[in-house]
C-alpha cells in the first residue's frame, strides 16, 4: 500500500486524514476512540477562556437535509463551542497526546479579541504537548454576535492581528481556520499570511437556516417555538469549499500557504479532490458523525489503492490539479464537442430528450419506438443529457478533431486558443 504518511506545515501523522474541529472531538473518549479507528489526527473541539461557562442549548442542535433516498447531504448545527471547562479539557488533552505521541493533536482556540486573552490562553494549552495550534475564525453563529469567531474572520485587519498575537506566543504552528462567509476568500488568506500563519484550513461551516416547520412556522432545529441561523456542512457544501481552496492554492500571494481541506469530505475520492486543488490534508466532521469513525479505513485504503494505481506519492498529488484551474476568459474556444447515445446502454427512460427538449436546445429526437439520438446540428454541448441520465457511461461527450466541421455552425474547427483570441469576441471588443 501507498505510504500516507504526511507532515503539514511541520505536524506529521501517519495519514492525511484529520477529525475537524466539532462534536467528534469534544472529549478524550471520542479521540480515543478515533486514533484507535485509524484516524491521523484530531483538531480537539474549540477551547474557550476560562470565566463564565458557554451554554448550549439542551435541545434539538442540528437541522438536516436530504436526498431523495434519505441520503444525509447537509447537516445545520447550532452548537457551540465546548461547554467543558477549560482545565477538564487541557487535562484530558494531556494524557491523550502521552498515549498517542505519533498522532497529530490540533487545539481549535476562539476567545476575545484581545491580546491578554490570546496570549495567555495560548501557552497554556501548549502545555498539553498539542502539535499546533487552530484560530477559529470561521463559527458563524452563537460566538459570532459575541464578536468571535465569524466576527473576526471576516475582517481581514482582524484575523492579521490576531494570528500575530498567537504566533508571538507560541512557536507550534498557528492554522488559522477560515469562514466562507465573505465575499472574496483571498483577502482572509492573505491576511492570516501577513499575521504570520503558518497554514489556514477551510471551510467552515456557511450561515444557514436549513428548514422551516410548517405547522410551527419556526425555522428547524426549534428551541421552544423558536430556530435561529446555524452552519451548515456535509457533502452539499464540498463545491463551495473546493472552489475556495483552489483559489488560495492559485493566488500568487498565497500559493506557497499550506491548506488543510474542509468541507463534505466523505469517502477517499473526495479527500484526493481536494488534495488534487491544493490541499496538504483533509479534515472531516459530518460523514464521521454520520457514519462513525471507522469510515476513515475506507478513505485509507482507498486512497492507498489509488496512489498505487497512478503510481504516485502523497506529495505529487497535492496541487495536480492546480494548473489546471483557470478563469473562464482562458477557456479553449476551439474544443467542440458533441453528445453521444449509446443504444446498447439506453433503458429508454426519456429522461435526456425532456431536460433538453424543455430546458435546452432541443437536440435529442425521440422517435415512435422510443429510440433517443442526438441531433449533432441543434447540439451545442452543454452535456446535460449526461448529468440527468441514469445509466452511467450511456451518454458520453464525442471530441471534434481540428478540421472537422461542425454542424451546428458549419465552421471548421480552428485555432482559436481561447475567448480572448476568438474572432467574434475580437470584433466585439474592438466594437465595444
Amino acid at each position: 500500500m501507498a505510504d500516507l504518511t504526511s507532515t503539514f506545515c511541520g505536524i506529521k501523522s501517519p495519514n492525511p486524514f484529520w477529525l475537524a474541529s466539532a462534536p467528534p472531538t469534544d472529549k478524550e473518549y471520542n479521540v480515543r476512540r478515533a486514533f484507535e479507528a485509524g484516524w491521523g489526527g484530531v483538531v480537539w473541539k474549540t477551547l474557550g477562556e476560562e470565566g463564565p461557562p458557554v451554554v448550549n442549548v439542551n435541545g434539538p442542535r442540528y437541522g438536516a437535509i436530504y436526498g431523495a433516498d434519505r441520503r444525509l447531504l447537509g447537516l445545520n448545527n447550532i452548537e457551540l463551542i465546548t461547554d467543558r471547562p477549560l482545565e477538564v479539557n487541557l487535562e484530558e488533552m494531556t494524557r491523550v497526546k502521552k498515549d498517542y505521541p505519533d498522532r497529530a493533536l490540533i487545539a481549535s482556540v476562539m476567545v476575545p479579541c484581545d491580546a491578554e486573552s490570546w496570549k495567555s490562553i495560548i501557552p497554556r494549552i501548549a502545555e498539553t504537548g498539542c502539535d499546533g495550534f487552530e484560530l477559529n475564525f470561521g463559527c458563524p453563529h452563537g460566538m459570532a454576535e459575541r464578536g468571535m469567531g465569524a466576527a473576526v474572520g471576516q475582517v481581514p485587519e482582524y484575523i492579521e492581528m490576531v494570528t500575530r498575537w498567537c504566533k508571538e506566543a507560541t512557536d507550534l504552528p498557528v492554522i488559522v481556520k477560515l469562514t466562507p462567509n465573505i465575499t472574496n476568500i483571498l483577502a482572509p488568506a492573505e491576511a492570516a499570511l501577513r499575521g504570520g500563519a503558518d497554514a489556514v484550513s477551510l471551510i467552515n461551516t456557511i450561515n444557514s437556516i436549513a428548514t422551516v416547520n410548517l405547522d410551527m412556522f419556526a425555522p428547524e432545529p426549534m428551541i421552544d417555538g423558536k430556530g435561529t441561523h446555524g452552519g451548515y456542512c456535509g457533502p452539499a457544501v464540498k463545491p463551495i469549499a473546493m472552489n475556495m481552496v483552489a483559489e488560495i492554492a492559485r493566488n500568487r500571494e498565497t500559493a506557497n500557504l499550506p491548506i488543510s481541506g474542509i468541507g463534505g469530505v466523505t469517502t477517499w475520492r473526495d479527500a484526493a479532490e481536494f488534495m488534487a486543488l491544493g490541499a496538504g490534508n483533509v479534515q472531516v466532521c459530518t460523514a464521521a458523525m454520520t457514519y462513525g469513525f471507522k469510515i476513515v479505513q475506507e478513505m485509507i485504503s482507498g486512497l492507498s489503492q489509488y496512489l498505487d494505481e497512478k503510481d504516485m506519492a502523497l506529495s505529487d498529488l497535492v496541487g495536480k490539479a492546480t494548473p489546471n484551474v483557470t478563469d473562464w476568459q482562458y477557456l479553449n474556444l476551439n474544443h467542440v464537442t458533441k453528445a453521444e447515445i449509446s443504444q446498447d446502454d439506453c433503458i429508454k427512460c426519456g429522461r435526456c430528450y425532456a431536460a433538453c427538449e424543455d430546458t435546452s436546445h432541443q437536440a435529442i429526437e425521440m422517435s415512435a419506438d422510443r429510440t433517443f439520438t442526438v441531433k449533432d446540428e441543434e447540439c451545442v454541448a452543454c452535456n446535460l443529457c449526461v448529468n440527468v441520465c441514469p445509466v452511467e457511461g450511456c451518454i458520453t461527450m464525442k471530441t471534434l478533431e481540428k478540421g472537422e466541421v461542425d454542424p451546428r455552425t458549419g465552421e471548421t474547427v480552428g485555432d482559436y486558443a481561447n475567448w480572448t483570441t476568438h474572432p467574434n469576441n475580437v470584433a466585439a471588443c474592438s466594437a465595444e
